[in-house]
This record gives structure tokens, C-alpha cells and sequence, in this order.
């Protein structure tokens, strides 16, 4: 595994930011890291990083603990923080040659070169940084933190503020990373998620509460959901005695959605009950569950 976190705690003064989580990540892996503002996503990430020390636990990255083998690990992993501090008065070039030189990146200039190309900053690589905009800004972001080649990439909220198109051009580009490397990245946008996970850990308070594949998430839960359209009029009180049922939401005139008490699939009752009452269903589905619904439910 590229990233194995064991037990991981992190205390401030008497509060607990993050509270005994364990999960791993192996490589050719993207793992979303999502949570609530506060929920601890990023103290892990930069416990994972080696930049704060953890309260207790052990965290391994290519095999090396991150704080018996500090200097070692950090050449396997490249960071983007959320802030992506970046020295504004530099040129783009310059400044990804000033950080390929700290990595001690053997044939500088033709690896510089490589990433320009590869994360599409030709036509901005001769003007200062200040001078870039947001995407662009990401864009260098992700290069210095790719330059040196690390086998682990963690990126927090790394498309925060981009416009749509900025948007779809960096998960391409992450993507595509996270074909050779371990990615980990946090993020509040759930579509993202969807698009370019392949799995996703949410936590809670400091406490992990899911670490499964989006889909998988999506199909679990206490009840499932059925939009039903009638053709002629229909009461909530007459759908109430269908079997079964938990809650009902009037959407239209004759429309409805219909949650269950379990997660038993409520069509082919209300399917019956249509037939028994003579009426006759236009729309009948089963609402798919999205991420964001999972990520209320298990955050709230």
C-alpha cells in the first residue's frame, strides 16, 4: 500500500481533531477525502504529509513512517495545500526550476519542460505568477507538487474557486495523474467525487464513518425512494395505507415520492396498489441515491 494510516489521532489543547482513524490507499488508487468544515481532513492530510506530528498512531507512506523516516518520505510524496502558497513575484518557469532544484531533480530544464506541457502552462510560463489567474495558479500548484515524481499525491480542495471549464480541465488532469500514482484529495464538491474517485472516506468530527466506493454508498441506506406520477387524482391518505410506506412528498398534481421504512424497493407494492384501486401509473422509478444525499446523512 502507498498510504497506511493506523489508529491516527490528533489532539489541540483538549479538543480531538482527529480520533483513532485507520484506512489505506494503494497505488493507481484516487481516494476522496470528504468531511464537514472542521471534520479534521486536512490536520490528516498534513500528519500524512510530516508536517505536524500526529498525537498518536502511525502513518506509512511507500513503506516509510513518516516521522522515524521524515526526510525520506516527503521525496515520495508531493502536496498541494488549500491555500497553494506560491511565491507571486517569481516567473512560472523560474519558480518550477527553483523547486525542481530543492528536489535535487536531475536534467532540470527538460523536466520543467515536462510539466509545462503536461499541465498546459506553455503559453504562461514566461509571466510571474501574481500575474496568473486562479486556474493557472492551480495549474503551477500541481506541477511543483508533481515535479519531483512522487509516488503520493495529496491535494486538499485542490479545484476550490475554479469556473466550470477551469473545473473540468484539472479532474481531467488529476486524473490522468492517478493512473500511475496514489492520489488523495479532499473536496466539497460531490460530482467531482463521482467523476474521478475510485473511492471515498468520509469522516465526521475526527471520526471516520464511511470508507467504501461511491456506488456502493449510493446503494446503502435506511429506506429507498419511489417517483410515482398517477394519471387522475390520488390523496396522500390513500397512498399512506400502502405497505410499507414511511413518508410521502407531494411534488405535482398526482405526483408523488414515496419513501420506504426499510430499504425494501416500494415499486411493485405501489404497482399493485395502482392495479387494485384502478388507476393508472404514468411514472413509476426508483430514485438513485447520490453522493451528497449519503454525505447529509452521514454528517448531519
Amino acid at each position: 500500500m502507498s498510504i497506511k494510516v493506523k489508529h491516527l489521532t490528533k489532539y489541540y489543547g483538549s479538543q480531538t481533531a482527529v480520533n483513532n482513524i485507520s484506512f489505506e490507499a494503494k497505488k493507481g488508487e484516487i481516494l476522496g477525502f470528504l468531511g464537514p468544515n472542521g471534520a479534521g481532513k486536512s490536520t490528516t492530510m498534513k500528519i500524512i504529509t510530516g508536517f505536524i506530528p500526529a498525537s498518536s498512531g502511525n502513518v506509512e507512506v511507500c513503506g516509510l513512517d513518516v516521522e522515524k523516516n521524515a526526510l525520506e518520505s516527503r521525496t515520495k510524496i508531493g502536496y498541494l495545500p488549500e491555500n497553494n502558497p506560491l511565491y507571486l513575484d517569481m516567473y512560472v518557469k523560474e519558480y518550477l526550476e527553483f523547486v525542481a532544484k530543492i528536489y535535487k531533480v536531475k536534467n532540470r530544464k527538460a523536466r520543467v519542460n515536462d510539466m509545462i506541457e503536461q499541465v498546459g502552462l506553455e503559453r504562461e510560463q514566461h509571466k510571474l505568477i501574481g500575474a496568473l489567474s486562479k486556474g493557472y495558479r492551480q495549474r503551477v500548484g500541481l506541477a511543483q507538487a508533481i515535479i519531483h515524481e512522487p509516488e503520493v499525491l495529496i491535494l486538499d480542495e485542490p479545484t476550490s474557486g475554479l469556473d466550470p471549464n477551469q473545473l473540468v480541465e484539472i479532474r481531467a488532469l488529476i486524473k490522468n495523474i492517478g493512473k500511475e500514482k496514489t492520489v488523495m484529495l479532499s473536496t466539497h464538491i460531490m460530482q467531482e467525487v463521482e467523476a474521478i474517485c475510485d473511492r471515498v472516506i468520509i469522516i465526521k468530527n475526527g471520526n471516520l464513518v464511511a470508507n467504501d466506493t461511491a456506488t456502493t454508498l449510493q446503494q446503502k441506506g435506511e429506506q429507498t425512494v419511489v417517483y410515482v406520477e398517477f394519471e387522475g387524482k390520488v390523496s396522500k391518505n390513500q397512498l399512506q395505507k400502502i405497505e410499507g410506506v414511511n413518508k410521502i412528498e407531494a411534488v405535482g398534481n398526482g405526483t408523488f415520492l414515496i419513501a420506504s421504512k426499510t430499504n425494501a424497493d416500494l415499486r411493485k407494492t405501489i404497482a399493485q396498489f395502482a392495479q387494485q384501486n384502478n388507476l393508472l401509473t404514468l411514472t413509476l422509478r426508483k430514485e438513485e441515491r447520490s453522493l451528497e444525499d449519503v454525505f447529509k446523512e452521514l454528517t448531519k
